[in-house]
């Protein structure tokens, strides 16, 4: 089937509404061993580049399955979009089919709805099927991340403030941990030695909080992956880490200290491995900067070291 693919990518025209709901109603009955379907006299699955499922475990330990078929039109053999068969611990299934990028918005739309109606139910699916994409096809992950949106710089506050969005969780000393807002001064938070990677104790001298405006806020989504190749398929452990904080706010990564909006998609930031109770390297594998909504923003002081530790990842102390 090489050859019909190659033509199928060449001769690619825009997947309807129609066929799309024609589509994501069909299912392949054995996603072990049928890598070729035909339906509806007018359509084949062909398994993505004869590519085996991805069995992905998350944070919750449940390992789930991922299949991907190209969606093809007899008719002139041109490839419409990319069937995504999602199966839970459970057995249940889920479908979506991603369109080419030149179908039509209202196309697009519905993608978008399939999408994170399952995220409703099986937590962090979008992100699983970003990771598994981005690995594939180098799909736009932003698009899936923020429900179809180019989330371009919106009319936020820019400004000298150095804070995070008070929902932010802090590391305590005792291994819980604390949203942000509700922080007191004498509190024991982590702080993390960047080269080393050892912690210590830090005691807050200072809780700062600052007016309530819109600010401008960057979101980065950071992400562990280890892979390994079975017979049986692609075995993936996945962990993510969502921060948001104001862009001028600094962190450690492995390339030397930056701003929230200076760190770029890939570059390397250390982590606390809530599994291994140990620090680890994670990637940035999504960033986006908008105006938060108007919000109070707040910052720690502490009595010593150079970090502490938001939404389990290690950030410099202002």
């Amino acid at each position: 089937m090489a050859n019909a693919q190659d033509k199928a990518s060449e001769n690619a025209r825009p997947l309807t509404l129609e066929e799309y709901a024609k589509a994501k109603a069909y299912i392949v009955k054995d996603l072990d061993n049928q890598t070729y379907a035909k339906f509806d006299n007018n359509y084949i699955l062909d398994r993505y580049e004869m590519r085996k499922p991805y069995y992905i475990t998350g944070d919750d330990g449940l390992k789930k399955r991922m299949d991907l078929y190209k969606l093809v039109s007899k008719d002139g053999m041109q490839q419409l979009g990319t069937m995504i068969y999602y199966t839970n611990e459970k057995g249940k299934l889920y479908s979506a089919l991603q369109p080419n990028f030149n179908a039509d918005g209202k196309v697009w739309n519905q993608y978008f709805e399939d999408i994170h109606a399952i995220d409703k139910e099986e937590k962090n699916f979008v992100l699983k099927l970003s990771y598994i994409l981005s690995k594939e096809m180098s799909f736009q992950l932003y698009k899936a991340m923020n429900n179809g949106k180019d989330m371009k710089e919106e009319s936020g506050t820019y400004g000298t403030d150095i804070c995070f969005p008070g929902d932010q969780t802090v590391a305590m000393a005792d291994g819980s941990i604390k949203q942000l807002s509700e922080v007191k001064p004498g509190d024991q938070v982590i702080t993390v030695d960047p080269s080393t990677k050892q912690s210590t104790i830090a005691a807050v001298s200072k809780l700062v909080q600052h007016e309530a405006k819109n600010y401008a806020i960057t979101k980065l989504l950071v992400i562990a992956a280890k892979e390994q190749k079975t017979a049986k398929g692609y075995q993936v452990s996945l962990t993510s880490k969502i921060l948001s904080a104001t862009p001028n706010h600094p962190m450690t990564t492995e390339a030397g200290n930056k701003k929230m909006g200076e760190v770029a998609i890939g570059d390397e930031v250390v982590c606390l491995d809530g599994n291994s109770n140990s620090y680890k390297t994670y990637q940035v594998f999504n960033k986006t900067e908008a105006a938060g909504g108007v919000q109070k923003v707040y910052n720690m002081e502490v009595n010593t070291g150079s970090t502490f530790i938001m939404n389990g990842v290690v950030v410099m102390q202002k």
